[in-house]
Protein backbone atom coordinates (compact mmCIF):
# COMPACT_ATOMS: atom_id res chain seq x y z
CA UNK A 1 0.00 0.00 0.00
CA UNK A 2 2.48 2.36 0.97
CA UNK A 3 4.26 2.10 -2.82
CA UNK A 4 0.30 2.53 -4.31
CA UNK A 5 0.75 5.68 -1.98
CA UNK A 6 4.14 6.54 -3.22
CA UNK A 7 3.23 6.38 -7.06
CA UNK A 8 0.08 8.21 -6.67
CA UNK A 9 1.52 10.81 -5.52
CA UNK A 10 4.21 10.76 -8.64
CA UNK A 11 0.99 10.65 -10.83
CA UNK A 12 -0.84 13.16 -8.87
CA UNK A 13 2.19 15.71 -9.48
CA UNK A 14 1.89 15.39 -13.30
CA UNK A 15 -2.15 15.38 -12.74
CA UNK A 16 -1.38 18.75 -10.61
CA UNK A 17 0.95 20.65 -13.52
CA UNK A 18 -2.42 20.27 -15.92
CA UNK A 19 -4.40 23.20 -16.62
CA UNK A 20 -6.90 23.77 -13.85
CA UNK A 21 -9.94 22.51 -15.06
CA UNK A 22 -8.56 19.13 -17.29
CA UNK A 23 -6.60 18.38 -13.64
CA UNK A 24 -9.83 18.68 -11.35
CA UNK A 25 -11.59 16.13 -13.98
CA UNK A 26 -8.35 13.59 -13.34
CA UNK A 27 -8.83 14.34 -9.44
CA UNK A 28 -12.70 13.43 -9.64
CA UNK A 29 -11.99 10.45 -12.04
CA UNK A 30 -9.29 9.15 -9.39
CA UNK A 31 -11.75 9.57 -6.42
CA UNK A 32 -14.38 7.75 -8.54
CA UNK A 33 -12.28 4.93 -9.19
CA UNK A 34 -11.29 4.68 -5.29
CA UNK A 35 -14.58 4.28 -4.92
CA UNK A 36 -15.76 1.87 -7.46
CA UNK A 37 -12.07 -0.48 -5.77
CA UNK A 38 -12.87 -0.15 -2.18
CA UNK A 39 -16.46 -1.42 -2.77
CA UNK A 40 -15.02 -4.27 -5.19
CA UNK A 41 -12.00 -5.08 -2.60
CA UNK A 42 -13.75 -7.64 -0.30
CA UNK A 43 -15.43 -9.78 -3.42
CA UNK A 44 -11.58 -9.54 -5.09
CA UNK A 45 -9.97 -10.91 -1.33
CA UNK A 46 -12.42 -13.58 -1.96
CA UNK A 47 -11.92 -15.16 -5.29
CA UNK A 48 -8.22 -14.69 -4.02
CA UNK A 49 -8.40 -16.58 -1.09
CA UNK A 50 -10.66 -19.10 -3.32
CA UNK A 51 -8.10 -19.57 -5.84
CA UNK A 52 -5.54 -20.90 -3.04
CA UNK A 53 -3.52 -18.17 -2.05
CA UNK A 54 -2.28 -18.58 1.44
CA UNK A 55 0.69 -17.58 3.61
CA UNK A 56 3.19 -15.13 2.78
CA UNK A 57 2.81 -14.96 -0.64
CA UNK A 58 -0.68 -15.12 -0.33
CA UNK A 59 -0.95 -12.35 1.17
CA UNK A 60 1.30 -10.02 -0.93
CA UNK A 61 -0.89 -11.47 -3.97
CA UNK A 62 -3.75 -10.03 -2.29
CA UNK A 63 -2.52 -6.92 -1.31
CA UNK A 64 -1.35 -6.05 -4.51
CA UNK A 65 -4.83 -7.10 -6.49
CA UNK A 66 -7.31 -5.68 -4.14
CA UNK A 67 -5.56 -2.33 -2.45
CA UNK A 68 -2.84 -1.65 -4.51
CA UNK A 69 -4.96 0.03 -7.32
CA UNK A 70 -7.26 1.72 -5.14
CA UNK A 71 -4.23 2.97 -3.14
CA UNK A 72 -2.34 4.81 -6.17
CA UNK A 73 -5.78 5.86 -6.68
CA UNK A 74 -6.86 7.55 -3.57
CA UNK A 75 -3.31 9.44 -3.57
CA UNK A 76 -3.72 11.17 -6.69
CA UNK A 77 -5.94 14.10 -5.36
CA UNK A 78 -2.90 14.91 -2.96
CA UNK A 79 -0.48 16.75 -5.25
CA UNK A 80 -3.69 19.17 -7.09
CA UNK A 81 -4.97 19.53 -3.60
CA UNK A 82 -1.78 21.01 -1.77
CA UNK A 83 -1.38 23.26 -5.48
CA UNK A 84 -4.44 24.81 -4.40
CA UNK A 85 -3.61 25.63 -0.89
CA UNK A 86 -0.14 26.64 -1.44
CA UNK A 87 -1.72 28.79 -4.38
CA UNK A 88 -4.43 30.26 -2.06
CA UNK A 89 -2.26 31.91 0.39
CA UNK A 90 0.63 33.77 -1.56
CA UNK A 91 3.60 34.54 0.83
CA UNK A 92 2.28 31.15 2.94
CA UNK A 93 3.09 28.93 1.02
CA UNK A 94 5.37 27.24 3.81
CA UNK A 95 2.55 27.04 6.47
CA UNK A 96 -0.23 25.99 3.56
CA UNK A 97 1.79 22.88 2.88
CA UNK A 98 2.45 22.02 6.08
CA UNK A 99 -1.33 22.56 7.09
CA UNK A 100 -2.48 19.70 4.00
CA UNK A 101 0.58 17.60 5.15
CA UNK A 102 -0.88 17.23 8.63
CA UNK A 103 -4.48 17.40 7.29
CA UNK A 104 -2.96 14.12 5.74
CA UNK A 105 -1.30 12.55 8.81
CA UNK A 106 -4.55 13.64 10.89
CA UNK A 107 -6.98 11.86 8.31
CA UNK A 108 -5.06 8.57 7.85
CA UNK A 109 -4.88 8.16 11.92
CA UNK A 110 -8.57 8.70 12.41
CA UNK A 111 -9.25 6.42 9.32
CA UNK A 112 -7.41 3.50 10.47
CA UNK A 113 -8.93 4.35 14.40
CA UNK A 114 -12.72 4.78 13.18
CA UNK A 115 -12.28 1.57 9.99
CA UNK A 116 -10.29 -0.60 12.97
CA UNK A 117 -12.03 0.10 16.21
CA UNK A 118 -15.39 1.27 15.00
CA UNK A 119 -16.07 0.43 11.61
CA UNK A 120 -15.61 -3.18 11.94
CA UNK A 121 -16.53 -4.54 14.53
CA UNK A 122 -19.84 -2.36 14.29
CA UNK A 123 -20.83 -3.52 10.47
CA UNK A 124 -18.22 -5.81 9.10
CA UNK A 125 -15.61 -5.38 6.39
CA UNK A 126 -17.90 -5.28 3.61
CA UNK A 127 -19.89 -2.87 4.31
CA UNK A 128 -16.93 -0.99 5.87
CA UNK A 129 -15.21 -1.08 1.97
CA UNK A 130 -18.35 0.19 1.13
CA UNK A 131 -18.35 3.43 3.27
CA UNK A 132 -14.94 3.91 2.33
CA UNK A 133 -16.00 4.00 -0.88
CA UNK A 134 -18.88 6.27 -0.24
CA UNK A 135 -16.75 9.15 1.66
CA UNK A 136 -14.68 9.05 -1.15
CA UNK A 137 -17.20 9.92 -3.40
CA UNK A 138 -18.29 12.73 -1.08
CA UNK A 139 -15.37 14.52 -1.95
CA UNK A 140 -16.30 14.84 -5.61
CA UNK A 141 -18.60 18.30 -4.66
CA UNK A 142 -15.58 19.94 -3.61
CA UNK A 143 -13.04 19.33 -6.76
CA UNK A 144 -15.10 21.26 -8.85
CA UNK A 145 -14.64 21.15 -13.00
CA UNK A 146 -15.95 25.24 -14.07
CA UNK A 147 -16.83 25.36 -17.82
CA UNK A 148 -15.80 28.40 -19.70
CA UNK A 149 -18.76 31.16 -19.04
CA UNK A 150 -21.28 30.43 -21.02
CA UNK A 151 -20.09 27.28 -22.48
CA UNK A 152 -22.51 24.35 -22.28
CA UNK A 153 -21.32 20.99 -21.04
CA UNK A 154 -19.39 19.07 -23.54
CA UNK A 155 -19.48 15.08 -24.05
CA UNK A 156 -16.93 14.60 -21.64
CA UNK A 157 -18.88 16.34 -18.47
CA UNK A 158 -21.55 14.24 -19.73
CA UNK A 159 -19.96 11.00 -19.57
CA UNK A 160 -17.88 11.95 -16.39
CA UNK A 161 -21.88 12.87 -14.35
CA UNK A 162 -22.71 9.56 -15.48
CA UNK A 163 -19.68 7.64 -13.97
CA UNK A 164 -20.18 9.34 -10.85
CA UNK A 165 -23.69 8.45 -10.64
CA UNK A 166 -23.14 4.67 -11.88
CA UNK A 167 -20.36 4.70 -9.01
CA UNK A 168 -22.58 6.24 -6.52
CA UNK A 169 -25.36 3.20 -6.93
CA UNK A 170 -22.45 0.54 -7.49
CA UNK A 171 -20.80 1.46 -4.20
CA UNK A 172 -24.31 1.75 -2.73
CA UNK A 173 -25.10 -1.50 -3.58
CA UNK A 174 -21.81 -3.10 -2.75
CA UNK A 175 -22.40 -2.14 0.82
CA UNK A 176 -25.84 -3.13 1.10
CA UNK A 177 -26.27 -6.36 -1.32
CA UNK A 178 -23.18 -8.24 -0.89
CA UNK A 179 -22.50 -10.89 0.96
CA UNK A 180 -20.61 -10.56 4.26
CA UNK A 181 -16.30 -11.29 4.11
CA UNK A 182 -17.20 -12.69 7.49
CA UNK A 183 -20.19 -14.68 9.51
CA UNK A 184 -18.68 -12.91 12.68
CA UNK A 185 -16.24 -10.01 12.63
CA UNK A 186 -14.45 -8.09 15.16
CA UNK A 187 -11.47 -6.32 14.78
CA UNK A 188 -9.40 -8.95 15.53
CA UNK A 189 -11.38 -11.93 13.69
CA UNK A 190 -12.52 -13.25 11.36
CA UNK A 191 -15.05 -16.03 12.10
CA UNK A 192 -17.17 -18.61 10.39
CA UNK A 193 -19.16 -22.05 11.87
CA UNK A 194 -19.85 -24.86 9.92
CA UNK A 195 -21.40 -28.26 10.25
CA UNK A 196 -19.47 -31.25 8.60
CA UNK A 197 -21.23 -34.34 9.06
CA UNK A 198 -21.51 -34.89 12.78
CA UNK A 199 -19.01 -31.99 13.49
CA UNK A 200 -19.29 -28.37 14.21
CA UNK A 201 -16.37 -26.45 13.26
CA UNK A 202 -15.00 -22.80 13.95
CA UNK A 203 -12.75 -20.96 11.90
CA UNK A 204 -10.94 -17.64 12.16
CA UNK A 205 -9.76 -16.25 9.32
CA UNK A 206 -10.41 -19.54 7.08
CA UNK A 207 -8.13 -21.52 9.34
CA UNK A 208 -9.87 -24.32 11.72
CA UNK A 209 -9.95 -23.98 15.27
CA UNK A 210 -11.54 -25.92 17.03
CA UNK A 211 -14.77 -28.50 16.36
CA UNK A 212 -17.35 -30.48 18.35
CA UNK A 213 -19.22 -33.74 17.58
CA UNK A 214 -23.07 -33.03 17.34
CA UNK A 215 -25.90 -34.69 16.60
CA UNK A 216 -28.89 -33.05 14.26
CA UNK A 217 -30.54 -31.68 16.72
CA UNK A 218 -27.21 -29.81 17.39
CA UNK A 219 -27.08 -31.42 21.00
CA UNK A 220 -22.98 -32.82 21.60
CA UNK A 221 -22.75 -36.32 21.02
CA UNK A 222 -21.29 -39.07 23.20
CA UNK A 223 -19.52 -38.39 26.51
CA UNK A 224 -16.64 -35.90 25.42
CA UNK A 225 -13.97 -38.31 25.87
CA UNK A 226 -12.70 -37.92 22.14
CA UNK A 227 -11.58 -34.33 21.12
CA UNK A 228 -12.36 -33.82 17.40
CA UNK A 229 -9.10 -32.53 16.05
CA UNK A 230 -6.45 -34.90 15.90
CA UNK A 231 -4.07 -31.73 17.18
CA UNK A 232 -6.23 -31.39 20.37
CA UNK A 233 -6.22 -34.98 20.68
CA UNK A 234 -2.25 -35.54 20.72
CA UNK A 235 -1.98 -32.38 23.19
CA UNK A 236 -4.98 -34.17 25.46
CA UNK A 237 -2.88 -37.02 25.45
CA UNK A 238 0.26 -35.77 27.55
CA UNK A 239 -1.69 -33.28 29.48
CA UNK A 240 -3.56 -36.49 30.81
CA UNK A 241 -0.17 -38.32 31.19
CA UNK A 242 1.67 -35.81 32.79
CA UNK A 243 -0.67 -34.03 35.06
CA UNK A 244 -2.33 -34.70 38.54
CA UNK A 245 -6.13 -35.11 39.96
CA UNK A 246 -6.28 -31.62 40.59
CA UNK A 247 -3.92 -29.15 38.14
CA UNK A 248 -4.37 -25.45 38.17
CA UNK A 249 -3.65 -24.87 33.96
CA UNK A 250 -3.06 -22.03 31.75
CA UNK A 251 -4.34 -21.64 27.89
CA UNK A 252 -3.07 -19.01 26.17
CA UNK A 253 -5.48 -19.21 23.13
CA UNK A 254 -9.17 -19.68 24.32
CA UNK A 255 -10.14 -21.17 20.25
CA UNK A 256 -13.30 -23.34 20.78
CA UNK A 257 -12.14 -23.88 24.38
CA UNK A 258 -12.46 -27.50 23.93
CA UNK A 259 -9.12 -28.27 25.63
CA UNK A 260 -10.11 -26.48 29.18
CA UNK A 261 -13.72 -28.18 28.78
CA UNK A 262 -12.01 -31.67 27.91
CA UNK A 263 -9.27 -31.06 31.63
CA UNK A 264 -12.69 -29.88 33.59
CA UNK A 265 -14.73 -32.64 32.79
CA UNK A 266 -12.29 -35.18 33.47
CA UNK A 267 -10.74 -33.76 36.29
CA UNK A 268 -13.18 -32.30 38.79
CA UNK A 269 -10.82 -30.88 41.25
CA UNK A 270 -9.09 -28.94 38.32
CA UNK A 271 -9.04 -25.08 37.44
CA UNK A 272 -8.06 -24.16 34.35
CA UNK A 273 -7.65 -20.07 33.33
CA UNK A 274 -8.35 -19.35 29.27
CA UNK A 275 -7.02 -16.16 28.01
CA UNK A 276 -8.72 -15.12 24.59
CA UNK A 277 -7.39 -11.77 22.76
CA UNK A 278 -11.12 -11.72 21.71
CA UNK A 279 -14.57 -11.36 23.15
CA UNK A 280 -15.95 -12.51 20.04
CA UNK A 281 -14.75 -15.74 19.91
CA UNK A 282 -15.59 -16.53 23.10
CA UNK A 283 -19.06 -15.05 22.44
CA UNK A 284 -19.28 -17.72 18.65
CA UNK A 285 -18.35 -20.27 21.10
CA UNK A 286 -21.24 -20.03 23.58
CA UNK A 287 -23.55 -19.88 20.94
CA UNK A 288 -22.17 -22.88 18.79
CA UNK A 289 -20.40 -25.16 20.12
CA UNK A 290 -22.61 -26.90 22.66
CA UNK A 291 -20.34 -28.69 25.26
CA UNK A 292 -17.74 -25.73 25.72
CA UNK A 293 -20.93 -23.29 26.06
CA UNK A 294 -22.16 -25.73 28.83
CA UNK A 295 -18.94 -25.66 30.66
CA UNK A 296 -18.15 -21.79 30.12
CA UNK A 297 -22.02 -21.33 32.04
CA UNK A 298 -21.72 -24.08 34.47
CA UNK A 299 -18.06 -22.89 35.55
CA UNK A 300 -16.75 -20.05 33.54
CA UNK A 301 -16.22 -16.74 35.76
CA UNK A 302 -14.62 -13.52 34.83
CA UNK A 303 -11.00 -13.53 35.46
CA UNK A 304 -9.96 -10.31 34.46
CA UNK A 305 -13.36 -8.13 36.05
CA UNK A 306 -12.93 -8.60 39.46
CA UNK A 307 -14.24 -12.25 39.94
CA UNK A 308 -12.54 -15.11 42.11
CA UNK A 309 -11.81 -18.55 41.68
CA UNK A 310 -15.01 -18.89 44.36
CA UNK A 311 -16.96 -17.99 41.20
CA UNK A 312 -16.10 -21.20 39.03
CA UNK A 313 -13.10 -23.28 37.22
CA UNK A 314 -12.56 -21.59 34.11
CA UNK A 315 -11.87 -18.16 34.30
CA UNK A 316 -12.18 -16.63 31.12
CA UNK A 317 -9.30 -13.28 30.45
CA UNK A 318 -9.92 -11.23 27.30
CA UNK A 319 -6.41 -9.74 26.80
CA UNK A 320 -3.45 -10.10 24.74
CA UNK A 321 -1.53 -13.51 25.99
CA UNK A 322 1.63 -11.40 26.29
CA UNK A 323 -0.15 -8.52 28.01
CA UNK A 324 -1.13 -11.89 30.92
CA UNK A 325 1.61 -12.91 31.31
CA UNK A 326 3.46 -10.09 32.15
CA UNK A 327 0.79 -8.78 34.54
CA UNK A 328 -0.64 -12.16 36.22
CA UNK A 329 0.38 -12.96 39.37
CA UNK A 330 -1.19 -16.53 39.34
CA UNK A 331 0.60 -19.72 39.64
CA UNK A 332 0.02 -22.65 37.47
CA UNK A 333 0.57 -26.28 37.19
CA UNK A 334 1.62 -26.12 33.81
CA UNK A 335 0.42 -24.17 30.63
CA UNK A 336 -1.09 -25.10 26.78
CA UNK A 337 0.24 -22.33 24.50
CA UNK A 338 -2.55 -22.44 21.32
CA UNK A 339 -2.59 -19.03 19.87
CA UNK A 340 -3.12 -18.50 16.34
CA UNK A 341 -3.51 -15.50 14.24
CA UNK A 342 -4.99 -16.52 11.02
CA UNK A 343 -2.70 -19.56 10.51
CA UNK A 344 0.87 -18.94 12.47
CA UNK A 345 1.56 -17.86 15.92
CA UNK A 346 1.78 -14.48 16.66
CA UNK A 347 5.28 -13.48 16.62
CA UNK A 348 5.49 -11.84 20.67
CA UNK A 349 4.20 -14.95 21.76
CA UNK A 350 7.12 -17.23 20.78
CA UNK A 351 9.99 -15.52 22.08
CA UNK A 352 12.81 -16.42 24.54
CA UNK A 353 11.59 -13.26 26.99
CA UNK A 354 8.11 -15.04 26.58
CA UNK A 355 8.84 -18.34 27.75
CA UNK A 356 11.36 -17.18 30.89
CA UNK A 357 8.30 -15.24 31.90
CA UNK A 358 6.33 -18.49 31.66
CA UNK A 359 8.98 -20.90 33.53
CA UNK A 360 8.71 -18.12 36.50
CA UNK A 361 4.95 -18.66 36.79
CA UNK A 362 4.74 -22.37 35.60
CA UNK A 363 5.89 -25.27 37.91
CA UNK A 364 5.22 -27.87 35.73
CA UNK A 365 5.26 -28.67 31.84
CA UNK A 366 4.66 -26.59 29.02
CA UNK A 367 2.64 -27.89 25.90
CA UNK A 368 3.00 -25.91 22.33
CA UNK A 369 0.67 -26.27 19.40
CA UNK A 370 2.75 -25.15 15.83
CA UNK A 371 1.73 -25.17 12.64
CA UNK A 372 4.68 -25.61 10.16
CA UNK A 373 6.29 -27.58 7.40
CA UNK A 374 8.19 -30.90 8.75
CA UNK A 375 11.81 -29.43 10.58
CA UNK A 376 10.36 -26.09 9.42
CA UNK A 377 11.82 -22.17 10.58
CA UNK A 378 8.73 -21.89 13.26
CA UNK A 379 9.17 -25.25 14.40
CA UNK A 380 13.12 -24.66 14.44
CA UNK A 381 12.87 -21.51 16.48
CA UNK A 382 10.22 -22.46 19.13
CA UNK A 383 12.25 -25.75 19.51
CA UNK A 384 15.40 -23.83 20.25
CA UNK A 385 13.50 -21.66 22.73
CA UNK A 386 12.23 -24.36 24.79
CA UNK A 387 15.69 -25.97 24.72
CA UNK A 388 17.75 -22.90 25.98
CA UNK A 389 14.52 -22.30 28.75
CA UNK A 390 14.01 -25.77 29.85
CA UNK A 391 15.95 -29.39 30.21
CA UNK A 392 13.71 -31.74 29.09
CA UNK A 393 11.66 -31.31 25.54
CA UNK A 394 9.76 -33.18 23.11
CA UNK A 395 8.33 -32.86 19.89
CA UNK A 396 5.20 -34.60 18.43
CA UNK A 397 4.23 -34.62 14.05
CA UNK A 398 1.30 -34.79 13.24
CA UNK A 399 0.35 -35.85 9.14
CA UNK A 400 1.07 -33.12 6.68
CA UNK A 401 -1.80 -31.65 5.06
CA UNK A 402 -1.81 -30.34 0.93
CA UNK A 403 0.25 -27.51 1.70
CA UNK A 404 2.72 -29.63 2.87
CA UNK A 405 2.28 -28.15 7.08
CA UNK A 406 1.27 -30.32 9.53
CA UNK A 407 0.55 -29.60 13.56
CA UNK A 408 3.59 -29.85 15.44
CA UNK A 409 3.05 -30.58 19.32
CA UNK A 410 6.51 -29.57 21.39
CA UNK A 411 6.49 -30.33 25.31
CA UNK A 412 8.95 -29.09 27.64
CA UNK A 413 9.35 -29.56 31.32
CA UNK A 414 11.74 -29.53 34.42
CA UNK A 415 11.09 -32.88 35.11
CA UNK A 416 12.02 -35.73 32.51
CA UNK A 417 9.16 -36.59 29.77
CA UNK A 418 8.43 -40.00 28.83
CA UNK A 419 7.32 -40.60 25.14
CA UNK A 420 3.86 -41.25 24.59
CA UNK A 421 2.92 -44.66 25.16
CA UNK A 422 0.35 -44.67 22.08
CA UNK A 423 -0.53 -41.14 20.00
CA UNK A 424 -3.52 -39.72 17.51
CA UNK A 425 -3.10 -41.55 14.26
CA UNK A 426 -0.70 -40.06 12.05
CA UNK A 427 1.03 -38.64 15.19
CA UNK A 428 4.66 -39.74 15.78
CA UNK A 429 7.92 -38.25 17.25
CA UNK A 430 9.94 -36.37 15.43
CA UNK A 431 13.12 -34.50 15.68
CA UNK A 432 14.00 -31.15 15.26
CA UNK A 433 17.17 -29.65 13.92
CA UNK A 434 18.99 -26.75 16.23
CA UNK A 435 18.54 -23.15 15.39
CA UNK A 436 18.50 -19.75 16.29
CA UNK A 437 16.18 -18.97 19.04
CA UNK A 438 13.53 -16.40 18.49
CA UNK A 439 13.50 -12.85 20.99
CA UNK A 440 11.94 -9.54 20.94
CA UNK A 441 14.77 -8.53 19.29
CA UNK A 442 14.87 -11.32 16.34
CA UNK A 443 11.63 -12.90 16.06
CA UNK A 444 9.37 -14.90 14.34
CA UNK A 445 8.43 -13.18 11.23
CA UNK A 446 5.90 -15.73 9.35
CA UNK A 447 5.67 -18.08 6.34
CA UNK A 448 7.81 -17.72 3.37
Amino acid sequence: MLAGFSLGSALGGLVAERERSAAAAHVRLALVATAVLMALSPTLLGAIHALGARGTVGMLVSVVLAFFPASVCVTIPSPFLAKLAVEARPGHEGSSLGLVLAAGSAGAIMGSILSGFVALPLIGSTATFAVCGATALLCLPFVRVRPESGAAPDAAANLRSGAVVGATAFVLLAGVVSAPACRYESGLSCLHVEQSGAEKRLFSDRTIQAAERVGPDGAPLGDGSELALSYAEALWAWMDRDLGPAPSVLFVGGGGYTLPTRLLADRPEARAIAVEIDPLVTKVVRDHLPRAASMIEAEGYDADGGETATDGRLGLVHADGRVFLNETEHRFDAAVMDAFSSDTVPAHLVTVETYERLREIVDGPVYVNLIDRPDGPLARGVHAILTEVYPHVRALQGPLSVRGRANVILAASPEPLAELASAPEGYAPVTISPARAFTDDRGWVGHR
